[in-house]
């Protein structure tokens, strides 16, 4: 049997993507304003890329596949 489930959830989604972005500046040698223009372009990358996947930055549906026992993301449709 196959089932989707869409997930909603708007705060981990930006709370995850800019945790991992405030993450990988951490090393930088940068100051406030080149971090905070580093960390916009990132950002904003981040979010183009799991638009894919992710709707409106808070929807996420899977399909559960219990034959195969398989879960994938189900890409957004254009």
């Amino acid at each position: 049997m196959k089932f989707k489930i869409t997930l909603k959830d708007p705060d981990g989604v930006y709370d995850s993507i800019e945790d991992a972005v405030e993450g990988s500046l951490f090393n930088l040698e940068l100051d406030e304003n080149e971090k905070a223009a580093v960390k916009d372009t990132r950002l904003e990358n981040i979010n183009d890329i799991v638009s894919q996947w992710i709707e409106y930055r808070e929807y996420l549906t899977v399909e559960i596949d219990t034959e195969a026992r398989t879960c994938v993301v189900v890409p957004v449709k254009e």
